[in-house]
């Protein structure tokens, strides 16, 4: 069915997800980043409107000349690239959603007749994650039958082990829900000679060499990461991340025993709250929880240590600010200014800094650090800023920040104001055509006008010398307007 029939059928948040499946192989993290802005433009949102029309009874055109027409949900009409993009959204996000709703779809694409072993599988995974009871294993019996056989080749015929060790279990319980109890006799290695021994020897030896090695790699970092989580993290505190990590994933108000949860951290040091802040997946909470964290951990009863809120601030706000595309949320820009405010200048090391070291990024990212810089910091973390950017390559951002500090009239000593004016007479040729960048010489050379010596005004006019934009004249008549004293 062409996709174009089927939108009108979707109200206008809908189809912009629906659109968003459309996109080739990355469809469902693009309807994952539609799916986040709704949320932040609307907390209230919910996808029950969408999930309610992807079930909808329509008719279905028959697939051969001379059967009778049919009538199944809507999503049945959808391509296959479509469903699998739907399926692995709706795996992204279903701890967000009700599940009822999401229930009722996977049993639609259960019943669907073109639905594939991927989908088959993928709707297994979804019904044990939201606790549906289903024995059954993601892989079909012929699948599970082949898997076990490549296991021995790989391995060796006289013992068994990895694969087969992993699957033997799965694939005695599927040959029970089948009930047929010869299905290992049937398939016998039918169906996998013809798929490995094309390759010859080579293949076998190359596939055992490159299982052995992943499975050790994995096994090594396994084994690595959780003897590193039992030698850094006490007992109790591994109960509390227990813990906190049910209530992040709760949809329950919090409560002053919610909020008490988090006193775990005034015992870890600072490797421990970076072990916290991992096992927590802090970087990937959703926006609306940062402002009931945020104001749990800046209680009174918390006095966190520099490293310890340069840890925290970096994993919540971090990637969340670097990965915006359009202005920042109310949820993001409060949760912002509330650590700015408490935690100044770990804010400043740990998130101001590294953002402007970024070299793509843009306005929503410099209009966010403008609102942290003009509510949040006093004119000493201000000078702090300005002096971090005389470390990095600027860009249009990096100019619109600098701007907003110089307009708070900074008291700049003799020697910031000169390393400034090296920057400007060093970076300027990169803009001549900027009109932000004229704009911010401007401000310069009006209210920072005391500040120019006749060596700043030699270096400024050479500078001016070579800006192409209209605001040229204007800025050699505030030049020429200096007296040096």
């Amino acid at each position: 069915m062409d996709p174009a029939m089927f939108l009108g059928r979707f109200d206008g948040q809908s189809k912009l997800l629906v659109r968003a499946l459309l996109c080739g192989s990355s469809g469902a993290h693009r309807a994952l980043e539609v799916f986040h802005r709704q949320q932040r433009a609307n907390p209230d949102m919910s996808l029950s409107n969408f999930i309610e029309t992807l079930c909808q009874d329509e008719v279905c055109g028959p697939d051969r000349t001379g059967q009778p027409l049919t009538v199944g949900p809507l999503v049945w009409l959808f391509t296959a690239l479509l469903k699998k993009n739907l399926l692995s959204f709706i795996n992204l996000v279903y701890l967000s959603l009700p599940c009822p709703p999401v229930l009722h779809l996977l049993k639609c694409l259960c019943q669907d007749p073109h639905r594939t072993p991927w989908m088959t599988a993928m709707i297994r995974q979804l019904e044990r994650n939201l606790e549906v009871h289903n024995e059954e294993p993601l892989y079909t019996p012929h699948c599970g039958h082949r898997l076990k056989e490549l296991s021995q080749r790989l391995v060796g015929s006289d013992e068994t082990g990895g694969w087969a060790k992993c699957f033997s279990r799965q694939t005695s319980e599927c040959e029970r829900a089948s009930g047929s109890s010869e299905l290992g006799t049937q398939r016998k290695r039918k169906g996998i000679v013809l798929a490995l021994d094309s390759d010859g020897e080579d293949t076998g030896q190359e596939s055992k060499r490159i299982k052995v090695e992943v499975c050790g790699s994995e096994s090594r970092d396994d084994e690595e990461k959780s003897a590193t989580t039992d030698d850094v993290l006490p007992e109790h505190i591994k109960v509390s991340v227990l813990q906190i990590k049910e209530l992040l994933e709760s949809q329950t108000e919090w409560d002053q025993s919610s909020m008490e949860m988090f006193e775990v951290l005034n015992d870890c040091d600072p490797g421990q709250v970076e072990l916290l802040c991992s096992m927590l997946r802090f970087p990937d909470l959703p926006e609306q929880t940062l402002p009931k964290l945020c104001s749990s951990i800046l209680a009174p009863s918390f006095d966190f240590s520099y490293s310890t809120a340069a840890t925290l601030i970096k994993s919540l706000l971090l990637q969340k600010i670097l990965s915006l595309s359009e202005p920042a949320s109310r949820c993001l820009v409060t949760a912002g200014t509330s650590l700015c405010s408490r935690y100044p200048r770990p804010v400043c090391h740990a998130l101001i800094g590294p953002v402007l070291e970024e070299k793509t990024i843009g306005n929503p990212q410099a209009e966010l650090l403008n609102r942290l810089v003009e509510s949040c910091l006093d004119s000493h973390y201000r000078l702090l800023v300005l002096q971090m950017t005389f470390k990095m390559t600027w860009g249009e951002a990096v100019l619109s920040i600098i701007h907003s500090l110089l307009d708070s009239r900074l008291d700049l000593s003799e020697e910031l104001f000169t390393q400034f004016t090296g920057q400007l007479v060093s970076q300027g040729p990169k803009f001549t055509k900027s009109v932000k960048f004229a704009k911010m010489m401007l401000t310069v050379l009006t209210k920072y006008n005391s500040y120019v010596t006749a060596e700043h005004k030699q270096s400024l006019h050479s500078c001016l010398m070579v800006n192409e934009t209209f605001l040229k004249k204007s800025l050699q008549a505030a030049l020429k307007r200096i007296t040096n004293s």
